[in-house]
């Protein structure tokens, strides 16, 4: 097909313009005059034979044209703005999509980044993070590290390692804590996942498990935690998560029961293909996985 020729001049005006409806504050940012502006726009609201802007004594407003014509404008834009940040001293760099659980975000993978970034340089990464609930279709992402069984429809799952919970708090409630049972005098803080609690306490041995359906209830553990090291009552989380709170004392462990609810997967959409980038991924936290597990002592 043979593409018209496009008027990148006269759009890119109209772009700048109608993002500040003022043909003098585009012309700022555009780094020429505001004459230039205004005949820039003049010229291609001639070529398309509508009016883009109604000039008012103060500003612009844009019209029901100018409208229909600014998202395909601001979007061909920055994907070619995009692009061209991709493409550094002759090697274009690759984007990869991810989403993670906040908790594990915080807790595992952001420490670990830099090393990624260090053997894969041109790779850039675009995280989000969310409370385990993810749609990975909708939200155009190429990989999502997810907890649970690692089941979800259409969906490739590999397993990363096992994330057993644990009651965790400061020293202060600790000190209090003699066995399982004492928990029943303390606020106990608690996820959306309501049997967690009473899990942990079957495990523990508590022949009656305390009321833990009450009380605060957080959409994810880095909530939980937060609220744990201001005293706020015993959280039930995975120390694996929180190493650095527990290295540095401000949170202890006070009973050594865990129990295991699910696993950390890597998961990608089967209808998603493997890029370079995705593969690049892969290889890397699969291999910080094995290494964490070889300093830890244990093997999953």
């Amino acid at each position: 097909m043979v593409r018209q020729f496009l008027p990148l001049n006269g759009l890119r005006a109209f772009e700048a313009s109608a993002r500040h409806l003022s043909f003098t504050r585009a012309a700022i940012e555009l780094c020429v005059t505001q004459a230039a502006v205004s005949q820039q726009v003049k010229g291609l609201e001639k070529r398309l034979g509508v009016v883009l802007f109604q000039r008012l004594p103060r500003g612009l407003k844009i019209t029901a044209e100018g409208e229909a014509l600014l998202p395909t404008v601001t979007a061909s834009f920055d994907q070619m703005a995009t692009t061209l940040d991709r493409i550094e001293a002759g090697q274009v760099r690759e984007l990869m999509f991810l989403g993670v659980v906040g908790t594990f975000a915080v807790g595992w993978l952001l420490p670990r980044l830099a090393d990624f970034q260090q053997r894969h340089p041109f790779i850039d990464l675009r995280i989000s993070t969310n409370n385990n609930r993810v749609d990975p279709a909708a939200e155009g992402l190429d990989f999502a590290i997810r907890f649970g069984s690692g089941s979800w429809h259409r969906t490739d799952a590999q397993r990363l390692f096992e994330a057993p919970l644990s009651p965790l708090c400061i020293p202060k409630l600790a000190d209090d804590l003699r066995s399982p049972a004492d928990l029943a005098g303390v606020t106990l803080l608690r996820s959306y996942r309501t049997d967690e609690w009473s899990t942990w306490f079957a495990a523990a041995g508590v022949p009656a498990a305390p009321q833990v359906n009450a009380g605060i209830v957080f959409d994810s553990s880095v909530g939980m935690m937060d609220a744990a090291l201001q005293g706020f009552g015993v959280a039930l989380a995975p120390p694996s998560m929180f190493s650095r709170h527990l290295c540095s004392g401000a949170i202890v462990q006070p009973f050594a029961t865990a129990i295991s609810l699910g696993s950390y997967w890597l998961t990608r959409l089967q209808s998603r293909p493997v890029t370079p980038a995705m593969r690049a991924f892969s290889d890397w936290i699969f291999s910080e996985v094995e290494r964490s597990a070889q300093l830890s002592g244990r093997s999953d």
